[in-house]
């Protein structure tokens, strides 16, 4: 099947997008743990495809929607792992550009503290924004953050998803 240019890129483009996290720990593997957590974040159902880090401008955030089971879905995720005893964070933090020509998506993770998180998303956000030589908009941060338990493995996940275009807001 052939796709002309314009009519593929314009598919392409994410016209609505929500933020979510989720936390777990299990015993069994980090693996399990990282499934667990995409269950407490609502997008285990979906086929999750990392892309990088800009918001079209037609992009409009909304509430958390259900998505198909199965369905191609595409996020910018930050995902940690850890075991026992660790302190373990991921966050994605979005803004825009001034004049909403675009916005611009961060993610981070690693053995750290919320405050820590929080900072470094600020920090990555800014030095975007300083290498494209614009101004932008409130940040907005969504992190989850996690003490391992004894004897448990743990994940964290945070995830700006684009609501896949088959979904019909009209209908609400």
């Amino acid at each position: 099947m052939c796709f002309k240019a314009d009519h593929f890129s314009k598919e392409m483009i994410g016209k609505k997008f929500f933020v979510t996290s989720g936390k777990a720990v299990d015993t069994v593997s980090s693996l399990n743990a990282f499934d667990a957590a995409l269950v407490d974040a609502k997008i285990s159902q979906c086929n999750l495809v990392p892309v990088s880090s800009i918001l079209p401008p037609e992009a409009e955030e909304v509430p958390r929607t259900a998505i198909h089971p199965g369905s191609i879905t595409f996020v910018v995720m930050a995902r940690m792992d850890g075991d026992e005893g660790e302190e373990i964070a991921a966050g994605v933090a979005w803004t825009w550009e001034s004049a909403h020509k675009y916005g611009m998506v961060a993610e981070a993770h690693g053995y750290m503290s919320r405050d820590a998180i929080d900072e470094i998303l600020e920090w990555k956000l800014s030095e975007m924004a300083r290498l494209r030589g614009i101004t932008i908009t409130e940040k907005k941060i969504r992190a989850e953050t996690l003490t391992v338990p004894m004897d448990h493995y743990g994940s964290v996940v945070s995830a700006l998803v684009f609501v896949p275009s088959s979904i019909d807001f009209s209908a609400r």
